[in-house]
């Protein structure tokens, strides 16, 4: 599909759709330092084939999204320490998601975050409560989180692992790179299948797009800081999607997000990881698919649109 392109000020936000023309309109964000890519086609096609028109954008300093001018080089969770301005805010973040929204001419929308997109999606549901028909969060943690807080929920033996990674700047190093991220986002025992991440890399070198390679950028977008409500004021139907062998995120994000969100399903799933693999499309797939269902607009916001 070609890119499109939203804009939010002076932000240009990326997009393009994954099928499902005419369908239910369901918004794909994904996470940290990732682009639109790293959505497995395959998950798109099972949306798909449930009624949903699957479109998926990348983050501001992702993809081909607008990119911010260089800081000091750190660790990204070092941005969760560092007292000095962010470049933009998590509220920046939830609108570029409303810009697309607008750009589609879509008044509302089913919204599918994973990972840190999951976290902006919770915020995007909260800041913006008219244009979210329902939320699915998966493989997140709460946006009711602060700071270092948040460490609480993280396996810093991942992260750790995360920063050993080197790789050379090559076709054949940007493989190896996402081959090594997959695995070690994989529960133990959970497959990865080669040729998906080889199709991820594929259609990033197409567009003249790495992730998981710029620090800077992965440490604007986890340093922005969010100034808006809390779970408890997200009034669209929720399902919390997380996979009980998360090698990233403990189980219990999920748990205290579902609990903080009036009305929320939570649902684990038995060896998965933190990596949407093919053992999950069809569950995943499935239970958005049931949400979406289970969906009516808020008498009190009926008169909004």
């Amino acid at each position: 599909m070609a890119t499109r392109y939203a804009r939010n000020g002076r932000v240009r936000i990326a997009f393009e759709e994954l099928g499902g023309t005419g369908g239910d309109p369901l918004l794909l964000v994904m996470g940290l330092g990732a682009s639109r890519f790293w959505w497995p086609q395959g998950l798109a096609d099972e949306l798909v084939r449930r009624g949903f028109h699957v479109v998926a954008y990348d983050q501001r300093d992702a993809g081909e999204s607008t990119h911010f001018p260089g800081r000091r080089r750190a660790h990204p969770l070092v941005a969760l320490l560092r007292r000095e301005a962010p470049a933009y805010t998590a509220e920046d973040l939830t609108d570029d998601a409303i810009a697309v929204l607008d750009a589609l001419g879509w008044k509302r929308a089913h919204l599918f975050g994973h990972s840190m997109g999951g976290l902006i999606a919770q915020r995007i549901a909260i800041r913006h409560r008219t244009r979210v028909r329902t939320l699915t969060s998966s493989s997140a943690v709460p946006s009711d989180v602060r700071g270092l807080s948040v460490l609480r929920y993280v396996r810093l033996g991942t992260v750790a692992r995360f920063t050993r990674l080197r790789h050379p700047r090559t076709p054949e190093g940007e493989l190896a790179l996402a081959l090594d991220v997959t695995r070690l986002l994989a529960a133990p025992g959970q497959g990865t299948n080669e040729g998906d991440v080889r199709e991820f890399v594929r259609r990033e070198a197409a567009h003249g797009v790495v992730s998981f390679r710029d620090d800077e950028a992965q440490s604007r977008q986890i340093g922005a800081k969010w100034h808006g409500g809390a779970l408890g004021d997200i009034i669209a139907p929720t399902l919390v999607l997380h996979g009980e062998g998360d090698p990233l995120l403990r189980t219990t994000a999920a748990r205290d997000i579902a609990a903080a969100i009036p009305g929320a399903r939570l649902r684990t799933v038995p060896d998965v990881g933190h990596y949407l693999g093919r053992d999950t499309w069809a569950t995943y797939a499935s239970e958005v698919r049931a949400i979406a269902n289970a969906a009516t607009l808020p008498a009190q916001l009926s008169d909004a649109e």
